[in-house]
């Protein structure tokens, strides 16, 4: 059995080499070890100054986007998925959602949804879990992440997500 030093040496290969998400699952299987054990590691890595993030479809270094811009958006739980859709259909990575709250203040969920197979995996785990969007906690208004390729793209988002009403201005 590897130790933890070692199981975390392989992780950051792996992590390296993919330029996919890799589950704390596949880990746990691929080491013998439980689940938990792997969340442990990565958190360990990051405190370590590690750049991994956690995203809907698993672990993997945090990706610099070529550009990003952050935009307010307002919307009800039904119209999560049309919304995050309209991004990506239109070039768009969601690099994460942020909320203002009263109690904690800003919170930050990392997303890195860039195709409409992203959206249905987050949307998919959400009902498999039965989890709330972060949006629920201010009434629906959030910010987003989005990192994009060209100022163009960047406009067409904007013009499509406000023709839905989406777009908080």
């Amino acid at each position: 059995m590897l130790t933890s030093a070692q199981r975390q040496s392989q992780m950051k290969a792996t992590l390296s080499d993919n330029d996919t998400p890799v589950t704390a699952s596949h880990f746990a299987h691929h080491f013998g070890v439980s689940r938990q054990t792997i969340v442990g590691d990565i958190a360990l890595m990051r405190a370590q100054g590690e750049a991994i993030i956690a995203t809907p479809q698993g672990y993997q270094y945090e990706q610099p986007a070529t550009d990003s811009a952050v935009i307010v958006c307002r919307h009800t739980p039904a119209q999560a998925a049309d919304e995050m859709t309209t991004i990506v259909d239109h070039g768009g990575t969601l690099v994460d959602v942020i909320v203002d709250h009263p109690l904690y203040g800003q919170l930050r969920g990392q997303l890195q949804i860039k195709t409409r197979t992203d959206v249905n995996l987050f949307v998919g785990h959400m009902k498999q879990h039965d989890g709330r969007l972060l949006s629920e906690l201010t009434g629906g208004v959030h910010l987003h992440t989005i990192a994009f390729e060209t100022p163009a793209q960047l406009k067409a988002i904007k013009d499509a997500l406000r023709a839905k009403g989406y777009l908080f201005e």
